[in-house]
């Protein structure tokens, strides 16, 4: 896990199985916090996004969740996020990952508390 400062973090680039957060290159799943990067993220099933699998941001505060579905978009987010999510207030934006990256760099840039949660393959 690295450590980051939420005002700093930009996604550099993203192609299938490869994206660049600050120049690092990662190959594998991972969600970025206003404050950290959480490499490796594994899902209870892989194409489905449930609550449990988002349970490392049970401490963050924040006011958008941005998924990034995959290259083709073929991980689902269940209801359950969505609703719990609704209910925090926090919206949630679930999109490729290709077009999730333009939303969280969007969304970084007006000041907003970003989450992004991001599927690098299919």
């Amino acid at each position: 896990m690295l450590s980051l400062s939420g005002d700093n973090v930009r996604i550099e680039s993203y192609d299938f199985g490869v994206m660049v957060v600050n120049g690092k290159r990662y190959f594998r799943d991972l969600i970025i916090t206003p404050s950290r990067i959480i490499e490796n993220w594994w899902r209870d099933e892989g194409h489905k996004l449930k609550l449990k699998d988002l349970k490392d941001l049970k401490d963050e505060e924040f006011d958008i969740l941005i998924v990034g579905t995959g290259y083709n978009g073929l991980m689902k987010v269940e209801r359950e996020v969505l609703e719990e999510y609704k209910r925090k207030g926090v919206e949630v934006i679930a999109k490729p990952t290709r077009e999730a990256v333009e939303e969280y760099n969007k969304a970084i840039r007006s000041g907003k508390r970003v989450v992004g949660a991001f599927h690098l393959t299919c």
